[in-house]
């Protein structure tokens, strides 16, 4: 095997590791990998079929959709027709992540304005609320089980607001539901005469979900043309199937490089993409890191981190670098990683509606990757744990009115880097951010990344909470145990944002500030119980002021 590899999908440079694919090609022949994917034999990945054959109906959605894009189409005429002229999105995970790269590819002549709401942090709430008049609102609940609490506390919180405005009569017409046939949300949205409800194949995890009617629902309300982004995603799934061989198979080849790589401890994906394909990484952050972090193995994906120098990166890193036309001083950068010896794989994009076949490309590989590490890429073990804690806390704190003090301390330049010292090589940084995202705090925390790469020669990766748990969550808690966790906390502001007991009721046991801390002592505490490194910084006002000093601090060798 040389040490490229190319065909119109991918081109691979794997340096001094490109014995492993050699290796792994002739293990996924003997193991007739890519036959027994189509064919959905659960084998492959567990002799046990749970959470396995009732989750591969993504690899013949992008087909069954066409039938369904007439009807969506007529959908968003019907709406625009009556006046609606902005869609806000309520979810989390893989309700959410689809429709934000769906709103950054296609920003530009959107039938209808989308927003998309996966913060419980009451600014971000509140902020969320501003720019959505109810009038002319379409309001999306979009969740696979029905019964995540998140998204329940938005639609509670906009059902409320919405009834304020519309009155009882009209609230539901501006309400539409994306979620599985039988889920609690069905029942809801019956209750409260829904306009719509859309119901997904449930045999489909949440974050396989982009070319199903999660991910198409919205990108039709802002005008994608869904028939071209399906012959897109069909197009590379013919390409993904047996008929290829395997040698120029892309969903094979990508996955039997990242699985092989994880194996030889290269298990930090790092994303390099220009501004208009970014979002894309936050999107195949969740389908990575939640498919394979479990049973002590993972694959970290790294998306958004600062450049660094050659030497900053250590021997556990592969990159993948998603290139445009046109990109010359990305391409210059891949080609001195190349030239460094790094494993690299380009992956080209002819234009926005690439992203159909990207969505299908990822999910084929990551469920390869799977085989080749031994893991079941499709379900979620660990990702309860977290929801448990939280739920304990919620409890107590409706029934005394207060959260129990965690382990949180203030912000301090001193406490990160004691905590920092003990990192060894190999592992990495998670900073989790409990507060509104904003361009500022985006920003400096961009800023310490580049900090703690320089000086540790650690990966990072930034995450704001709660919406993460529902993605590296599961990574977090099932790998190696290589991370260390910094939280940054903002407390409940003295007037949170409440959120109704029942859609259509003012009363209340607890604000969105409350829950998000809650979220975020109880994940803490679920890593520690995994025997995770967790800083906790607890911060009693704005985010940005407390980034700033620890930035200062750092700054002065404090």
């Amino acid at each position: 095997m040389k040490v490229e590899l190319q065909i119109p999908e991918l081109q691979i440079h794997l340096g001094e590791t490109s014995d492993s694919l050699d290796q792994a090609l002739q293990k996924a022949e003997a193991d007739n990998l890519v036959e027994r994917t189509w064919a959905r034999d659960h084998t492959l990945w567990n002799p046990n079929p749970t959470e396995i054959t009732n989750r591969l109906g993504w690899l013949d959605i992008a087909e069954r959709m066409r039938a369904e894009v007439a009807g969506l189409q007529e959908f968003v005429r019907q709406v625009r027709a009556e006046g609606f002229s902005h869609a806000l999105l309520l979810g989390m995970g893989g309700s959410s992540l689809a429709p934000e790269v769906f709103g950054h590819f296609f920003s530009s002549g959107q039938e209808l304005q989308l927003g998309v709401l996966d913060s419980t942090d009451p600014d971000a709430v509140r902020a969320c609320a501003k720019p959505f008049n109810p009038k002319e609102t379409l309001y999306i609940v979009s969740t696979k089980s029905g019964g995540t609490v998140e998204t329940l506390s938005f639609f509670k919180y906009f059902y409320n607001q919405a009834q304020n405005v519309l009155g009882n009569q009209n609230t539901g017409k501006h309400f539409i539901a994306i979620t599985d046939p039988g889920s609690s949300l069905e029942e809801i949205a019956k209750k409260r005469s829904f306009r719509h409800i859309f119901l997904a194949d449930p045999n489909i995890g949440g974050r396989y979900a982009a070319l199903s009617h999660f991910g198409l629902l919205p990108g039709a309300l802002i005008g994608v043309d869904l028939s071209t982004l399906l012959d897109r995603a069909a197009a590379m799934a013919q390409r993904c199937s047996a008929a290829t061989p395997l040698e120029e198979n892309p969903g094979a080849l990508l996955g039997l490089v990242l699985g092989a790589l994880a194996l030889q401890g290269r298990n930090k994906l790092t994303f390099i993409a220009p501004d208009s394909l970014a979002t894309f990484g936050d999107w195949a952050e969740q389908l990575v890191a939640e498919s394979t972090g479990k049973q002590g193995k993972g694959i970290l994906p790294v998306v958004g981190e600062p450049p660094g120098k050659i030497q900053d990166y250590g021997q556990d890193r592969v990159f993948i670098y998603l290139s445009t036309q046109g990109n010359k001083e990305l391409g210059k950068r891949g080609q001195e990683l190349i030239a460094a010896g790094m494993p690299l794989i380009e992956i080209p994009w002819e234009d926005e509606y690439d992203l159909g076949g990207q969505f299908f490309l990822w999910e084929f590989a990551i469920a390869v990757t799977g085989h080749v590490l031994g893991i079941n890429p499709f379900d979620q073990p660990n990702v309860e744990a977290a929801k448990v804690q939280a739920r304990c806390f919620v409890e107590e704190y409706t029934t005394i009115g207060r959260l129990p003090k965690g382990k949180g301390q203030p912000v301090s330049a001193q406490a990160l880097k004691t905590f920092l010292k003990q990192a060894d090589p190999g592992d990495y940084v998670s900073l989790q951010v409990y507060a509104a995202p904003s361009k500022e705090a985006d920003q400096m925390l961009s800023t310490l990344r580049s900090n703690i790469l320089k000086t540790y020669n650690l990966a990072t990766t930034l995450s704001y909470g709660p919406r993460f748990l529902h993605s590296a969550g599961q990574l977090h808690k099932g790998d190696a145990g290589k991370g260390l966790f910094v939280q940054f906390v903002t407390l409940p502001p003295k007037e949170d944002v409440l959120i109704p007991k029942q859609a259509g009721s003012a009363e209340s046991e607890i604000g969105f500030g409350a829950l998000k801390v809650a979220q975020a002592l109880g994940d803490a505490q679920a890593l520690r119980q995994a025997g995770r490194r967790v800083l906790s910084f607890e911060i009693d006002g704005d985010l940005v002021p407390a980034l700033q000093g620890l930035l200062a601090d750092l700054e002065k060798g404090s």
